[in-house]
């Protein structure tokens, strides 16, 4: 008999129990500050199924119709429990972000866009399986604004998520207002690929957005990527540059052919500027240096600029993430190392995980999810090949590269590259249902994890889906209800 409610992704344990379908009027936290958050959270992510008005109490029971989310002594980080009985609904968890997974769950259970108000009896216990969980997202190709990121952040509140990485420059675009430089958008903020229409982050926008995220669990990584993809930088400032003339703006997609000048007096204070800008407006550990595809500078030049934006960085008090091609020079032990595109000799990796490295796995032929799904699909590209539903489901984050144990893998991001997707209806069309496949990878165990199952259960997020007017791909062979 298949379960009575479909879960993505999939707890480690769910108990269906016998009884009688469970109702909730009542919402009730516990009385310190981050649980009244909590609560109001709680009510947001829930009007559309079930409104009701939080209580706070010094200590949260569960008593008969009422939601109830509890802190207690005990748990690994991120784990929770949800018990829906006779007693109402009981979600308990060690700390506020194992409530917030349990109230994704629980948001689930009810099955929005369903129009059902109750939920079987059922225990589930559950934790993730890899600490980091994220998505990157190319925000400089084209510009998506602070609405557009409101709505893929709940996408990944919905899928336990707990990473937004924000790609926020390239050649074609700087995204975000800097107080040391407003240069980079005033020259630069304007543009993005095909000559479309630009847009930038000011200050108070990025740190609305990075409160909104936090209060959903989600850290953004900021990423200004250096010491390549810096047209759009360059064109800002021309004495970044060996002649001292901008570069004219560029608006296609082609890469590697811009790049910084270790030499010049200008680079290391711009580095030290922005990166230190970037550090001042995010509360989060970690800045991205980028890294990747400078495909015209010598190794040695290369590695001094990685240098350089790693100890801007260090010395802004934040952790340093950057490409996989960053693992090619010496690092710091500790680096963050993100891949993203199959080699053939991938030997560095071993090496940098010997030197004490952690890694992110983002393999290009899996997890990006700007890849057309398939032959002739009309928005997204192919260079790593097509990436089908199944296909961004059947990886094992962990195994990936020989010589990169186990516990130096940090987690799973996805990633979305935007040189073909204009609107929020092309970036969410390639997001899903592939956002979830790869949730899943991050979340679960891969003892948990079967395709054919996934493949039933995904199809019961469509409805809710349809009722926020959000646009997906009903990717075969799943067997989509009809709108």
């Amino acid at each position: 008999m298949p379960d009575p409610i479909a879960l993505v992704p999939l707890p480690r344990r769910v108990q269906w129990l016998p009884g009688e379908p469970v109702r909730v009027e009542h919402l009730i936290v516990g009385d310190s500050a981050a649980e009244v958050a909590l609560g109001k959270l709680a009510t947001e992510r829930l009007r559309s199924v079930l409104p009701l008005t939080p209580r706070s109490e010094a200590d949260p029971q569960a008593t008969a119709g009422a939601l109830v989310f509890r802190l207690t002594d005990a748990g690994e980080p991120g784990s929770y429990t949800v018990t829906a009985g006779e007693h109402g609904i009981l979600v308990e968890a060690g700390d506020i972000a194992g409530l917030r997974h349990g109230l994704a769950t629980v948001r689930q259970l009810f099955q929005p866009g369903t129009g059902t108000t109750s939920v079987p009896p059922v225990r589930i216990e559950d934790a993730p399986a890899l600490g980091w969980r994220g998505l990157s997202l190319d925000i400089a190709r084209h510009f998506f604004g602070p609405d557009e990121l409101h709505t893929v952040i709940e996408l990944l509140a919905d899928h336990k998520y707990n990473v937004l990485h924000l790609h926020l420059s390239d050649d074609q675009g700087w995204r975000i207002d800097l107080p040391s430089h407003p240069e980079l958008v005033d020259r630069s903020g304007k543009s993005a690929v095909d000559g479309d229409p630009g847009g930038y982050l000011t200050a108070a926008e990025y740190r609305e957005l990075v409160a909104f995220a936090a209060a959903r669990g989600i850290t953004v990584v900021p990423e200004i990527d250096v010491p390549g993809h810096v047209n759009a930088a360059l064109h800002a400032m021309p004495e970044l540059t060996p002649t001292g003339e901008a570069p004219d703006v560029y608006t296609g997609i082609e890469v590697g052919f811009s790049k910084l000048t270790a030499d010049l007096p200008a680079t290391e204070p711009f580095l030290r500027d922005v990166f230190g800008d970037l550090a001042d407006l995010t509360p989060g550990d970690y800045l991205h240096i980028g890294g990747d595809e400078v495909l015209t500078m010598e190794k040695s030049e290369y590695a001094r600029l990685v240098d350089m934006a790693a100890r801007a960085v260090r010395d802004a008090g934040k952790q340093v993430i950057g490409w996989q091609e960053i693992a090619t020079v010496p690092l710091e032990p500790g680096t963050v190392v993100q891949y993203w595109e199959p080699k053939e000799d991938l030997s560095f990796f071993a090496e940098a995980a010997r030197a004490g490295a952690r890694f992110i796995m983002s393999p290009g032929s899996k997890a990006y999810l700007d890849m057309k799904y398939h032959e002739g699909f009309p928005l997204g590209l192919q260079w790593a090949g097509f990436v089908p539903l199944q296909v961004s489901y059947e990886w094992e984050p962990t195994a990936l590269i020989d010589g990169v144990p186990a516990e130096a893998v940090l987690g799973v991001e996805a990633a979305v590259w935007t040189e073909t997707l204009r609107t929020l209806d092309d970036l969410t069309t390639m997001l899903l249902p592939r956002l979830a496949a790869v949730a899943e990878v991050a979340w679960t165990p891969a003892d948990r994890r079967d395709w054919d199952d996934f493949a039933q259960r995904i199809a019961a997020l469509a409805p809710d889906w349809r009722a926020r007017g959000l646009a997906f791909h009903p990717a075969e062979p799943v067997a989509w209800p009809e709108g």
